[in-house]
This record gives structure tokens, C-alpha cells and sequence, in this order.
């Protein structure tokens, strides 16, 4: 009997949470669902879930190739599952997507977008306003006041004659939806295109936090005022004083408690779980606390957000936590239902405020775009890139969609909490303010969407991101002739990578003769902060949000700086990037510093016993783009133990071997071998591999290749002995061979990286090639069944640029 008892409570339980009736069985489930009700609240939330994941899903799948962002792609399944298609099926408008069912669901899409709008604020580097140029400063500025002037104007003129008091409310907070430049809207654009760390990129960043900043404080006075002529300044003033203290204790209550927390993490380790839910809780409750003192729900959170110090380790665990979760599967759900609100079939420019609303619609974007576009060209910016920028400022998305939603679910009202001194009680006053119509909402939600679409098309046509650094010139190691300088561009991403990287840098700068500018360029990744951030450690700017992350590279290369001084010089550069537009700061940084040549480290890690240790396929992923993008010559370093090893000592020699077959990549190597060979402490020898028959290469190949082995040969490079080996092969496997007996012999191999070049010294071996980057000698070189400690250099002369 107990054991019934305890079942009988357990199915209560069970029946309760999920709306079942205790003897419901499958029969009775679907019994329901064909007789058109659908009482069981969890099972059509996942439902509801399921189909809108699937079809975004679906659609983002096939639209991506035409260009179509994930955003608009979800208003356009919304709009698919609304009344304007598939919502004029009963199975759904009376089912799937009842009115009973969309409340849930839009409960749960707006706490969605406060989530979204919390982290987002927490990603912004508010100190980017103090760095902002004047540029940036005055284009944000100009691409919210400028259409905020006129369309109050076109507004107040025509709202006397064809609105009354309410429309005219209504359309005073349209206006300042289409006048805003979101910074999230912008970096989430900038993302999709791949430009956030392109120039233009970070110009449209900080003109877009500066008009977000704008436009937070235009919202608040416009509210406050409105509720001040509506309810009476007593109503108004205290609710500003309500704003007043909540920002203040954000700034010097709330803000010093997150940077306690930061003091309280050890370098290197986690944020405890509990100060995260100490976080998320405020974050709900600066929600409720905006709401009822007459803003939305978005403001305590937004400022809570700016409150938070981004990047790591608190932003960073905070984003990381909540990233997937919001990006993939919150917002797909908020952006969906707010599209299954509109109905294309109530477009109708059959009233005066619709057609107004129309003229604005117009009048604000076309101000915006000229505003943008007159401040960038009398900035002197290419009309290419002029016009970019304009686009992406006056790109609509998910900010204006849920501030319309807002608007148009929810009748705004106002708690005023008053106590009465007398009577100690309290009361309510729920005061409602204005309303979006359907008619309105789905005019509104059109206009984004046609933005948000063609936007992103436009810029892809108009700007092409590569274009920056392109260049035209010679700039490789063969046209740094005689004494001219050599510019080293060598990245680091982790402290493993110094002692490689330093000790091939050592044997290459020989004298002052020949002197060498090294740029040493720290990538670490971008966590828990929106817009990049680039530092100079030569400039001494005190913009360094946690100087400990280079400390170590700093120490390292200056150290190495003054143990040869004279024969280099090095600077020192810190990039805090996403992954995925690292090969842009490299690439743009490049360019900037006229570098002949790129050093980057291979994506494997070996240990001291010659086995694979561990491999970050983002970095190969970054490799390879440089290698197609870069401006100059780029080498990858494979260090397997011997160059970077502690028992390598600067005095000791150093043994290299140079493997040459021929064309533009074997004497890029070649001659950066031969500038070794000016180092006393360097025995280098260069290995010809000649084919037996014929190998393919063009007469003036020949002739380039015996010019540069021509002093090889005469065993004398600038008067130092350098070994020459000629050897006869007729096929890969009988160079592979030659090459696996040998390179246990040396402490570094270079070798040409020769992609898609045919030739019989190498017939056989491409089929086993497994790092294509590598080229097929150096992925020889680098194969996991040789257990060797010698160290390669691929390299890969400037592509020609057509």
C-alpha cells in the first residue's frame, strides 16, 4: 500500500508540472491533438522548439550560400510559421501555435533577448569611447542625430494635421527605433562578414558603441519626459531618481564587488560557479527593478552588463557560459516568434498614420545613410569603403526587432510604489502609455527585415576585406639585396613557441652589417569582449586591460633583443583576436610594417621523446589563410625538439640543411639559407635533389635556379664555406629515402613548400601527404613515424597577385 501511495504521489507530481491528466495514455494524447485543443503545455513548448530549430536550421543551411545572415534568415522562417503562410492552417493557428501556446513561447523569447542584451553589454569595451578618434566620435554622433532631427521634424509637421494625441505618442518611439545604431547589431554584422578586425571594421565598432551610448540617454529623457506630460512630473522625477541611485550603485557598489571577485580568482584558474549566480540573479532582478520604475526590461540589465570588467577571466566565464545557449538556442526562438507576430496580408498604407509611418520608415534611413556618407568622404575615406561604412551603420536587426515586440506585446505600464506616511501602505499604479498595432508592427518588422538582407549583399559587393593588405611589390627575402634590412614578422601563441622562434631568429641575424627588424606579434584569443583589441608595447599606452598576458613574450624577446644588440631590433605587439580573423592582424600588420617575411608556428606540439604531444587545428586553420592571404613571404616552423631546446645554448653551432628541387619557393628558402651562412656558428649544407629525366620546369626556372645555386656550387657563400650535395633521383620514393637518412644529421631543415608543383623528384609522395600547407618535402619532414628531434622551416615565397 505504501509503495502505491508513493507511485500514486509521484504521478500527481508528473501529471501536474506537465498539464497531464492522471490517467492519460497515448490514445488520450492524441485524441486531443485531433480534436483541436492541445492542453499539454510541455510537450508543445517542445514541439514549438523542435520545429523552429529545424527549420532555421534548414533555411540557414541553404540561404548561407546566397550571402543571407542567420538573423533574417529566422524573421523569414517566423514569418513562414505566422498568419501570413502556414498560420492559416488550423493544425497550427489553433495547435502548434495557439494563442494559449505563443504566450509561453514569448515568455520565453523575451527573457531570451535580456539574456542576449546582458551579455552582449558585457562583451563592450566601454573604454574604446576615451580611444575613439574624432572620426569615429563624430560619424557615431552624426548617424543617430541626423535622422533623429529630421524625423521629428517630418514628425511634429505632419502629426498636427493627420494624427491624434495617441498615434502621435506611438510614433515618437517608432522614430527613435529607426534612428539607432546598435553596437550589437553592428558587431554581429561585422562578425557574418568577417571584418571585424579589418580597419573599417573597428571604425564602424566605435562609431557604433558611441551612438548606442547616444541613444540609451536620447530613450531615457524621451521616456521620462513622455511620462511626465502624460502622469505629472511628481511621477517623472521620482522615477529619474530611481534611474540616479540604481547608477550609482552600479558604480561604485556593484562594479568594485566584480573586480573584487576578479582580485579573488588566482591567475590562471576559473571564476567560482557562485559568483556567476550571484550575477545571474541581479541580472533578473535589474530587469524587474527597470520595469517597474518605467523603463524596459532592458535597461538595468544593459548597464548591470557595462558594470562587468570584459575579457577574463570574469566576462570571459560569464560569455562562455551563456554563449550557446543564447546564440543557439534562445535567440533562434526569440527572433522566430517575433516573426510569427506578422502578417503581411495587414501591409495597407490605407490610413494616415500608416503612411506616415511609411514617409519616416524612408526619410530616417535615407538621413542616416547620408550623414554617414558625407562625414566619411570629407574624412578623405575611398568612396568603396565610404559607402561600406555607411551601410554597416545603418544596418537594422535583433535590437529594433525586440524593442517593436516589446511594444507590441505589452501595453507599457508603470509601478509607482508609493508609501503613504499615514496610512503606511503602499499602491500600485499601472499607467498605460502606448501600444504598436499589428498593422504597424508588420510594416515595421518588413523594413528590417529587407535591411538586414540586402545590407550584408551590398557590403560583400562593395568591400572586399583581402584588398587592405594586398601587395603589388616585391616583398621577399630574394629582393633584399645586399645590405638592405630584413623585416621579420614572427608570431607567438603560446610560451612553447619562444625558444623555437628565438633561436631561429639568432642564426639568422649575424652582424650589424646585415641588420634584421624583428616584429614580434603575441595572438591571444578573444573571449568575453565584442571589438578587438591591439597594443603596441613600444607606445606605453596604459590601455593594457592585464599586462601579465605577454609579460612572458615581453621578458623574453627583450632579453634576446640584448643579447644582440646592435645586430636587431624588436618590437613588440599584443593582438586579443577572435580565431577565425587572426590572419587579418597578421596579415594587416605585415603590410603596415613592410615585412619580407611571416613566421608562424606549426599547429603540433611534439614532447621530448618525439611523439605528438597535442594539435590545435584552429592555428592550422589560421596557418593556412596566411599562407593565402599574406602580403609577403611566410614561413611555418615545425619545432620537433632540436632548435628550441634548453640544451641549445647561443654559443653552441648550429647544423642546417637547405633541400632545393627547384622554382619560385626553393630559392625563397634557398636565399634565406644563404643568409645564414653568414653566421660563424652556422654549418650549412644544401642538398640539390636532380631528376633523372625530364622535370617540367620551364627554361627560365632553369635559369633562375642555376643563378642562385651558382655560388652554392663554388661551396662559398659572401666568403663563408658552405657544403654543397648533389644528388641524382629518379622518383619521390628514392627522395624520401635520401631525405629519412639524413635529417636525424641536422638541427633544422629548410625547405620549400613548391603547392601543386608536379615534378619527378617527388612522383609517389603526394598521395601520403597529410599537411598540405606543409608542402610534400616538408610533410615528409614532419611525419609522425619519424622519431626525430629536427626542427623544419617551410617556406613560401610572396604569391603574385592578379
Amino acid at each position: 500500500m505504501e509503495g502505491r501511495q508513493v507511485m500514486s504521489n509521484a504521478s500527481s507530481i508528473i501529471s501536474i508540472c506537465t498539464e497531464l491528466p492522471p490517467m492519460v495514455h497515448s490514445e488520450g494524447f492524441w485524441s486531443y491533438f485531433h480534436s483541436g485543443t492541445m492542453p499539454y503545455t510541455l510537450p508543445l513548448l517542445l514541439l514549438q522548439m523542435a520545429l523552429i530549430f529545424t527549420l532555421t536550421q534548414a533555411f540557414h543551411y541553404v540561404l548561407k550560400r546566397y550571402g543571407v545572415p542567420r538573423f533574417p534568415t529566422q524573421l523569414l522562417v517566423g514569418i513562414i510559421l505566422g498568419p501570413s503562410l502556414l498560420g492559416r492552417l488550423s493544425i497550427f493557428n489553433n495547435i502548434v501555435f495557439s494563442i494559449k501556446g505563443q504566450e509561453i513561447l514569448g515568455m520565453l523569447s523575451l527573457m531570451s533577448y535580456m539574456l542576449f542584451n546582458f551579455v552582449n553589454t558585457v562583451k563592450m569595451d566601454v573604454g574604446m569611447i576615451k580611444r575613439t578618434g574624432k572620426k569615429a566620435f563624430f560619424m557615431g554622433v552624426a548617424c543617430i542625430l541626423s535622422p533623429f532631427l529630421i524625423g521629428f521634424s517630418v514628425q511634429v509637421k505632419l502629426g498636427r494635421s493627420w494624427l491624434n494625441k495617441e498615434e502621435a505618442d506611438v510614433l515618437s518611439f517608432i522614430t527613435i527605433g529607426h534612428c539607432i545604431t546598435p553596437f550589437p547589431v553592428v558587431a554581429w554584422l561585422l562578425e557574418d562578414l568577417d571584418i571585424l578586425n579589418s580597419e573599417l571594421g573597428q571604425l564602424g565598432l566605435s562609431a557604433a558603441l558611441v551612438s548606442d551610448m547616444l541613444s540609451v540617454f536620447i530613450t531615457v529623457t524621451f521616456t521620462l519626459t513622455r511620462i511626465s506630460q502624460d502622469e505629472g512630473s511628481m511621477l517623472a522625477a521620482i522615477d529619474l531618481g530611481a534611474i540616479v541611485i540604481y547608477l550609482i550603485v552600479i558604480v561604485f557598489a556593484i562594479r568594485p564587488a566584480m573586480l573584487w571577485v576578479i582580485r579573488q580568482t588566482p591567475k590562471g584558474r576559473h571564476v567560482e560557479n557562485t559568483y556567476i549566480h550571484g550575477i545571474m540573479l541581479m541580472v533578473l532582478g535589474s530587469g524587474l527593478l527597470s520595469h517597474a520604475f518605467g523603463q524596459t526590461l532592458l535597461f538595468g540589465p544593459f548597464f548591470l552588463g557595462l558594470a562587468v570588467p570584459d575579457g577574463p577571466p570574469l566576462g570571459s566565464a560569464i560569455v562562455n557560459k551563456l554563449k550557446f545557449f543564447i546564440w543557439e538556442v534562445f535567440l533562434p526562438i526569440f527572433v522566430t516568434t517575433c516573426g510569427m507576430r506578422i502578417d503581411l496580408s495587414l501591409i495597407k498604407f490605407d490610413s494616415s498614420f500608416m503612411t506616415i509611418n511609411g514617409i519616416l520608415i524612408i526619410l530616417t534611413f535615407v538621413a542616416k545613410l547620408a550623414a554617414c556618407l558625407t562625414h566619411s568622404l570629407y574624412s578623405k575615406m575611398p568612396l568603396n569603403d565610404a559607402m561600406t561604412l555607411t551601410l554597416i551603420l545603418s544596418c537594422k536587426g535583433v535590437v529594433q526587432l525586440c524593442i517593436y515586440t516589446y511594444y507590441r506585446d505589452t501595453e507599457v505600464t508603470i509601478f509607482f510604489l508609493h508609501f503613504f506616511l499615514y496610512k503606511q501602505s503602499c499602491l500600485f499604479f499601472m499607467v498605460p502609455l502606448w501600444i504598436l498595432t499589428d498593422q504597424v508592427y508588420a510594416l515595421l518588422s518588413v523594413d528590417i527585415l529587407l535591411i538586414a538582407i540586402f545590407v550584408p549583399l551590398l557590403v560583400k559587393f562593395l568591400y572586399n576585406p583581402t584588398r587592405q593588405y594586398a601587395s603589388y611589390q616585391k616583398r621577399n627575402i630574394m629582393h633584399c639585396i645586399g645590405n638592405t634590412e630584413l623585416r621579420i614578422l614572427v608570431c607567438i601563441h603560446k610560451p612553447d613557441n619562444i625558444a623555437a622562434i628565438t633561436k631561429l631568429l639568432e642564426v639568422v641575424c649575424s652582424s650589424r652589417e646585415r641588420p634584421v627588424f624583428i616584429y614580434v606579434l603575441h595572438l591571444i584569443e578573444l573571449i568575453g569582449r565584442a571589438s578587438p583589441i591591439f597594443i603596441s608595447h613600444q607606445m606605453q599606452k596604459k590601455i593594457v586591460f592585464n599586462s601579465s598576458y605577454s609579460e612572458n613574450v615581453i621578458l623574453a624577446f627583450n632579453h634576446f633583443e640584448q643579447d644582440n644588440q646592435g645586430a636587431l631590433l624588436v618590437d613588440i605587439f599584443t593582438i586579443i583576436s577572435p580565431f577565425k580573423h587572426m590572419h587579418d592582424d597578421i596579415c594587416i600588420l605585415g603590410m603596415d610594417k613592410l615585412t619580407s617575411l611571416i613566421v608562424l608556428p606549426f599547429h603540433r606540439k611534439w614532447s621530448i621523446d618525439g611523439f605528438v604531444e597535442s594539435e590545435d587545428s584552429t592555428i592550422r586553420t589560421l596557418n593556412c589563410n596566411v599562407l593565402e592571404l599574406a602580403p609577403c613571404s611566410v614561413g611555418i616552423l615545425v619545432d620537433r625538439g632540436h632548435l628550441g631546446c634548453p640544451m641549445v645554448s647561443s654559443k653552441s653551432s648550429c647544423s642546417v640543411a637547405m633541400i632545393f628541387l627547384g622554382g619560385n619557393d626553393d630559392r625563397e628558402a634557398l636565399t634565406f639559407a644563404k643568409r645564414m651562412a653568414n653566421n660563424s656558428k652556422i654549418i650549412l649544407t644544401v642538398f640539390h635533389f636532380v631528376a633523372t629525366s625530364n622535370d617540367g620546369n620551364t627554361h627560365l626556372d632553369k635559369l633562375l635556379d642555376y643563378e642562385i645555386l651558382n655560388d652554392v656550387k663554388l661551396n662559398s657563400v659572401d666568403d663563408e664555406y658552405v657544403v654543397f650535395i648533389e644528388e641524382i633521383v629518379k622518383d619521390g620514393a628514392q627522395t624520401a629515402s635520401i631525405v629519412r637518412c639524413t635529417m636525424k644529421e641536422y638541427d633544422l631543415i629548410i625547405v620549400g613548400r613548391r603547392h601543386n608543383v608536379v615534378s619527378p623528384q617527388t612522383s609517389g609522395l603526394a598521395e601520403w601527404s597529410e599537411f598540405p600547407e606543409l608542402g610534400i618535402i616538408g610533410d615528409l619532414l614532419t611525419s609522425s613515424d619519424l622519431n626525430s628531434g629536427t626542427s623544419v622551416l617551410v617556406v613560401q615565397q610572396q604569391k603574385n597577385k592578379t
